[in-house]
């Protein structure tokens, strides 16, 4: 809420000096902060006002009032606001609203009497009242009447006389009935009549950088993206020079961003959306700058792709599988399929080593990736089913192995792992273990005083498992116990 005081207090100050735009631009940003907040409704309606926005000024009374209907100043506001639209009976309506909650209330009697007095003034100034009629008895005469029908549109201020203008007001005035006519052309999609207006805009006020951005989308929608950029960039220097709304800034940076960004040039379109996003955050933005740094990171991946390297990189690993270091090999391994990522081989090579390290769950990753990359790669099924054998998963095991089968009905690793995997499922625990411990070789392990501390350590704690699956020789004696049911890891 400090931050909402703050911009209150800068927004406060600015109307105090009669700079209309930047209090305006100071509320709007701490209503983004507390939209709740009815106090930065009034103030920001008060500007709009002072700034000839009656409109404006008028939506953000009701919202006051909305926020607080017994606050007298919502009516007040929403008052001055009417009454600036010439909006008579709207505004006689808000006053005697807000004095039903403050009887007392001078600005809100004030506000109808001065009110009274306009309306009389205009419609005398219509031709409504003859002159010779006395304004206390048409004013008697008209109060009872009931309100009229609200108007489709009210009706907008009457517009200023240019001789009364100062040569600044003069230049801003024809400059403003530039752009209007500019943005009527751009609706239209006639860009060479809406670069003539904008042009004339600047020619009347170069000090706007609003003309510039209009010029920059045209040649943004007739794909002339350098004159786009520079007109940008011309724009934020104008606006620097003039102190612009930071968001009138942030417009420029975020359309050169969309301009790199249609040239395919990511990394600079990434550049001006941040600098944009440092003048004002909006969620436009934020979506844009995130799907340029998504095309940047895939752009990467696609560069660093090389067959040849991952080939070397394959060689490593195996060389480094083959003498028992399977971390190392992951390396060399994980490495290839940055190189090459589309290779269902060096999925199923990883997986072999995640299979020495027992981990389960990434070797089982792999080689799913790699059946995705080619559904006709047996190797990846009977990888797979090894797998599920150590996870002690039979029935998945075998449905892996069954679809190898599919593929070649004569491949001997797939026939020996659903045999296996059918004699498990049929047999009872009790069985495998019986059948296990009469295997020499699993009895031999079981002597073994090293492996006896090394299955109580893991039993202690699950976690040593990876420690000891370092060492080849005791990493082929665990697989041993895996594979013959003895021990199962999870």
């Amino acid at each position: 809420m400090d931050k909402v005081n703050e911009l209150k207090e800068k927004g406060n100050q600015a109307l105090s000096a009669e700079k209309f735009d930047e209090a305006v631009a100071a509320y709007t940003e701490a209503i983004a902060l507390d939209d709740q907040n009815h106090v930065l409704y009034s103030n920001r309606s008060a500007a709009f006002a002072k700034a000839g926005k009656f409109q404006e000024a008028l939506e953000d009374a009701e919202k006051t009032i909305q926020l607080n209907p017994t606050w007298p100043k919502g009516y007040s506001r929403k008052g001055a606001a009417a009454a600036g639209l010439n909006d008579f009976m709207k505004a006689f309506e808000a006053y005697n609203e807000g004095l039903k909650y403050d009887p007392t209330n001078a600005i809100l009697l004030q506000g109808r009497m001065e009110t009274t007095a306009s309306a009389l003034s205009f419609m005398q100034s219509q031709g409504d009242i003859p002159m010779d009629v006395d304004p206390q008895q048409a004013r008697s005469r008209r109060a009872p009447s009931p309100p009229p029908a609200k108007p489709a549109e009210p009706p907008k201020p009457a517009e200023p006389r240019v001789e009364d203008m100062t040569e600044e007001q003069k230049n801003k005035y024809f400059a403003k009935k530039e752009k209007e006519l500019g943005n009527a052309a751009y609706k239209k999609k006639d860009f060479e009549t809406a670069l003539k207006h904008y042009n004339a805009a600047i020619e009347h006020d170069p000090t706007d950088i609003t003309f510039y951005n209009n010029i920059a989308a045209v040649h943004f929608e007739r794909k002339e993206y350098e004159e786009c950029i520079k007109q940008c960039e011309k724009g934020i220097e104008v606006g620097r020079e003039s102190r612009a709304d930071f968001k009138l800034i942030a417009k420029s940076f975020a359309r050169i961003g969309n301009t790199y960004r249609k040239l395919e040039n990511y990394k600079q379109a990434k550049v001006f959306y941040e600098k944009a996003m440092s003048e004002h955050r909006t969620p436009e933005i934020k979506t844009s700058l995130s799907e340029v740094e998504a095309k940047i990171k895939e752009e990467e991946r696609m560069a660093y792709i090389n067959p040849e390297k991952a080939e070397e990189e394959k060689e490593q690993g195996n060389l480094f599988f083959k003498k028992g270091d399977y971390s190392t090999a992951v390396k060399h391994y994980t490495e290839a399929i940055k190189r090459n990522p589309d290779d269902p081989k060096l999925y199923s090579n990883r997986a072999a080593c995640y299979t020495k390290l027992a981990a389960f769950d990434l070797g089982l990753k792999d080689c799913d990736t790699c059946i995705k990359l080619d559904e006709k790669f047996i190797k990846g099924y009977i990888r797979k089913g090894k797998i599920l054998q150590g996870m002690q998963q039979q029935s998945k095991a075998q449905a892996a192995y069954q679809k190898a089968l599919e593929l070649d009905p004569n491949n001997a690793e797939a026939i020996e792992g659903y045999r296996q995997c059918s004699m498990n499922f049929q047999r009872n625990p009790q069985e495998v273990l019986k059948n296990a411990m009469s295997d020499p070789e699993i009895q031999q392990i079981l002597k073994d005083p090293a492996m006896r501390m090394i299955l109580e350590q893991m039993q202690n704690d699950p976690n040593a498992v990876k420690e000891h699956l370092q060492n080849p020789a005791i990493a082929d004696k665990i697989m041993k116990l895996l594979e013959s049911g003895i021990i199962q890891i999870h």
